[in-house]
């Protein structure tokens, strides 16, 4: 028997893992002088060249600015084998990441996990194509979604440990989520809080349902941070993680999300779903220390109420 021919371009570049050099400066300096006096066996040129590749950061940000101002407080570190993985993605931010675990900022308009009609251009690969870059060997995993219209924070795991560990333990691990939004009218009760029976139709239409039987129960609690122009900001906790249970719940009180045709709302003042998933903390899957992230009210939610 023959043996088998690969396919071109089947090969795969060998890895090469990172070697990472550390330093810490002893006082007030500035980073080429500092890593000349750090590399004292490397040439000046190679230095250099180092900084303008990317291969240089300090603390968590990769640099190539020669002059920048050292402190004690600074770690410089340097790869000698590649540049540092630099993220850039306009819809996309990363919040966190370490070794178990990404925390992304969702811009609203991004799925985050492909379905049937779209696979490339979502949250999952984007950042499956990131891991990639930094190790070929590395793996993306999903524990939770947002819905496409939806911006805010949402979190990866790196590893199967991980995964499961947050989607087994999920009630537990997840300490608290919160979200903002604006709705239509003028919400009475400064706080509240929502509790009903979702189901879903076959158009996949999420609907109140009285029946037990039915549907599972939702809990919402909600807050009014402010009231103008025909609107409300609102803070929405969860107190389960229903499909689409934000939006059901405020067209069940009669104040649908602005922008959000598909559950009663008649305006669409910023072209949007205003709802944003500005809070979340959870416990570490593997460190099992106590992970809180947030971030600020979008500028456009502000406007409509000011």
């Amino acid at each position: 028997m023959k043996p088998l021919k690969a396919k071109p371009g089947a090969e795969r570049r060998r890895f090469v893992p990172d070697v990472i050099e550390s330093y810490t400066p002893a006082g007030e300096t500035r980073l080429l002088d500092f890593l000349f006096a750090s590399m004292p066996q490397r040439k000046r040129t190679t230095v250099k060249e180092l900084l303008r590749h990317n291969q240089v950061k300090v603390n968590d940000e990769v640099v190539t600015q020669f002059d920048l101002p050292l402190s004690t407080d600074d770690t410089v570190y340097v790869n000698l084998t590649r540049e540092f993985p630099r993220f850039y993605n306009r819809r996309l931010k990363i919040v966190h990441e370490d070794e178990d675990v990404i925390v992304v900022n969702k811009g609203y308009g991004l799925l985050s996990m492909g379905n049937d009609k779209v696979k490339e251009g979502t949250a999952y690969s984007i950042l499956k194509e990131y891991v990639k870059w930094v190790d070929p060997r590395q793996k993306i995993f999903i524990v939770h979604r947002l819905d496409r219209d939806t911006s805010g924070l949402m979190m990866f795991a790196k590893n199967v440990k991980a995964k499961e560990s947050m989607q087994h333990n999920w009630n537990n691990m997840v300490l608290n989520r919160t979200y903002v939004a604006v709705v239509e009218g003028t919400v009475e009760n400064d706080e509240g809080v929502i509790r009903t029976y979702l189901a879903e139709n076959s158009k996949y239409e999420v609907y109140v349902t009285e029946n037990p039987a039915e549907g599972q129960l939702a809990v919402t609690r909600y807050k009014v941070l402010r009231r103008k122009n025909g609107y409300t900001l609102m803070e929405l906790e969860l107190d389960t993680g229903r499909k689409n249970q934000i939006r059901v719940h405020m067209k069940h009180i009669g104040h649908p999300i602005t922008g959000d045709r598909r559950y009663g709302a008649a305006s669409s003042p910023i072209h949007r779903l205003a709802l944003h998933a500005r809070t979340l903390r959870f416990v570490h899957p593997v460190s099992r220390h106590e992970m809180n992230f947030s971030t600020p009210v979008p500028a456009s939610f502000l406007k409509m109420v000011n």
